[in-house]
């Protein structure tokens, strides 16, 4: 397992403590019928930035999902940030979904590219390519090109990548992070086989996306 921090992720903790601080605040000024509003927001935040730590397959040719959520899309499009034709695979992860962002495979990162853009419905098609989003491609030691994108969603105003060109990436380790709702679409080769389809819940690092 590729753990590096406590059960709550750090990109929750000013949160959490902001939240926690309020609702103790209110609850000795008002009373805790008054405050328990405040205390719902403090349970929120706390499911929200949960990022527990996952077994990692060891299958070989194994892609992992980089998010939790639920399969959106599969199909064959144009990777616009390899540029090549490509397997689509996308993860919408809702506000209730752990929202931590796990490499799928190993290898070198070529690229990192971010772009500003709109906060539409990360469930609709046309996010993947008007909302703000940030792309790592990434090159595997067997020749492969993997391309996992971070979008933004309508509620998602911040995404977080920690990586950057060079940086090796083992499978399953975090990465990045999307606060408030959004997507992940990952561009595969065209000959991968794609082991979900539209509809299924997946788990980030312990579920297999496809395979090569």
């Amino acid at each position: 397992m590729n753990y590096p921090h406590p059960i709550i992720a750090r990109e929750g903790w000013p949160y959490l403590a902001g939240s926690f601080v309020v609702a103790l605040v209110v609850s000795f000024l008002a009373g805790f019928l008054v405050a328990l509003p405040v205390w719902i927001v403090f349970v929120f935040v706390l499911q929200f930035f949960r990022d527990p730590p996952r077994p990692i397959p060891a299958e070989p040719g194994a892609i992992l999902s980089p998010a939790d959520g639920r399969i959106v899309a599969v199909e064959k499009v144009r990777d616009p940030y390899a540029d090549r034709d490509a397997l689509k695979i996308s993860v919408f992860m809702n506000v209730f979904n752990v929202h931590s962002n796990r490499a799928p495979v190993d290898g070198t990162i070529r690229a990192v590219k971010y772009f500003p853009g709109k906060f539409v419905n990360a469930d609709l098609d046309k996010a993947s390519t008007e909302n703000e989003r940030n792309a790592v491609v990434l090159d595997t030691a067997g020749g492969k090109t993997v391309t996992f994108v971070q979008v933004a969603g309508l509620i998602a105003r911040r995404i977080l990548c920690y990586v950057t060109a060079g940086d090796t990436l083992s499978r399953g380790q975090r990465y990045g992070f999307i606060r408030f709702g959004s997507r992940v679409d990952v561009y595969l080769p065209t000959d991968a086989r794609p082991a979900v389809v539209i509809g299924d819940k997946v788990s980030a690092t312990t579920t297999i996306l496809a395979r090569f």
